[in-house]
């Protein structure tokens, strides 16, 4: 899952980064609004954290730039603000949740997946596409009823194109997924294909049906017939 925090506090910037890695996110920071404002007209996040009060702006003016933009990212306000006008202006404006500091970053990682299972995949525990099955909470994949042992990436790239299932995405939004503004600094896209090609690989030494099609020069699509 690709994450931005936008957030002024160093100390708590390392500490959601290092817990949110750990559970397999890539994570990018904005320290400031104008940061924070390039970031989200540049690039497509599946979570973004805000704070309300940050340097050089407003966390509520850019919920409004990300409903502008009709980005789909699930949206939670961290603020140490905890006025009930602060919580209802933030949510009016269409974030997803209100987290107030201090908190535990081990709620702030279920809320986010719990975010993510509403927007996706329609609030299920567990994410069910023919033989596949996922367990978001535990990171685990089955076929057939056998688990099948991937990596961070293949998981991450298995779980974005079951996002978007029967849709062309392109190498760029995969790179962009899985490795965030770094992607900007790659030479090329080799690395998708190797590991797109291990993934295949794994479903289908568990027999599974192989939905991943190829599109020369472009992507791929996870093509599933229901």
């Amino acid at each position: 899952m690709k994450i931005l925090l936008i957030e002024d506090e160093p100390e708590l910037q390392k500490s959601i980064r290092q817990y949110l890695e750990i559970e397999g996110h890539v994570f990018e920071i904005a320290s400031d609004f104008k940061e924070a404002e390039y970031k989200i007209a540049m690039y497509d996040y599946d979570c973004i954290l805000i704070d309300i009060t940050l340097p050089k702006g407003s966390g509520l003016d850019l919920i409004k730039e990300i409903k502008n933009k009709k980005s789909k990212a699930g949206i939670i306000i961290i603020s140490a603000k905890n006025s009930l006008d602060d919580k209802i202006s933030g949510l009016d404006l269409g974030a997803d949740d209100y987290l107030p500091k201090p908190f535990h970053l081990s709620e702030l990682n279920s809320r986010i997946n719990a975010l993510m299972r509403r927007k996706k995949f329609d609030g299920n525990i567990e994410i069910s596409v023919n033989e596949i099955k996922i367990s978001p909470d535990q990171r685990k994949v089955s076929v057939h009823n056998e688990e099948v042992i991937l990596t961070t990436k293949e998981y991450d790239l298995l779980l974005y194109f079951i996002a978007n299932k029967n849709r062309v995405v392109s190498k760029g939004a995969l790179a962009e997924h899985l490795w965030g503004d770094n992607s900007d600094r790659l030479d090329n896209f080799d690395f998708i294909y190797n590991h797109v090609k291990n993934l295949r690989k794994k479903l289908l030494e568990k027999k599974c049906e192989d939905y991943l099609q190829t599109i020369y020069g472009i992507g791929y699509n996870f093509k599933i017939h229901e």
